[in-house]
C-alpha cells in the first residue's frame, strides 16, 4: 500500500509550507510523502527559515526543496494550509486542515524558532493520525 500524499500549502511557498515539507520529510517520511505549493512562488525559501532549519535539524532547505506552485506536485491524499490570513489555495484531497501558524517572516529569530518547533509538532501530530487511520 502506497503512503498517502501530504501537501503543506499557502500562498507564497517560501517559509511555514516549506518548513512543513522539510520536517514532512525529516520526521515522517516512513509515513507519509511531504510536498509543498503555493499560488504564487517568492524567488527563494525564506532565508532565516533556511538558515534555522539547518541550525536546529541538520536539513538544507535550499539543497531539496524550492518553490513549487499547486500545478507543480502530484495530486495528494491531504491538505494542510498553514494559516494565510488571506484566501488558502485550493487543492483536491480526501481529508483538509489548517494550522493557524502565524507568518514569521520580517520577525526576529525567536518567532522563527518557535515556528519552527509547532510545525515539528504538528507533522508528529499528523504522523500519529495517519498511522492509526483517523485520516484518509
Amino acid at each position: 500500500m502506497s503512503k498517502p500524499k501530504v501537501a503543506f500549502i499557502c500562498v507564497h511557498n517560501s517559509c511555514r509550507s516549506q518548513i512543513a515539507e522539510a520536517l514532512g520529510k525529516h520526521l515522517a517520511s516512513d509515513v507519509f510523502e511531504s510536498y509543498s505549493a503555493g499560488t504564487e512562488t517568492k524567488d527563494c525559501i525564506n532565508p532565516v527559515a533556511v538558515r534555522l532549519v539547518k541550525q536546529i535539524y541538520g536539513i538544507d532547505m535550499e539543497l531539496s526543496q524550492h518553490p513549487k506552485l499547486l500545478a507543480d506536485i502530484p495530486p495528494v491524499d491531504v491538505v494542510v494550509t498553514m494559516g494565510c490570513n488571506v484566501e488558502c489555495p485550493y487543492l483536491p484531497c480526501k481529508h483538509r486542515e489548517d494550522w493557524g501558524l502565524d507568518d514569521p517572516t520580517g520577525k526576529g529569530d525567536d518567532a522563527f524558532i518557535i515556528t519552527v518547533h509547532k510545525i515539528s509538532e504538528k507533522v508528529n501530530g499528523l504522523a500519529e493520525r495517519l498511522i492509526e487511520h483517523t485520516l484518509c
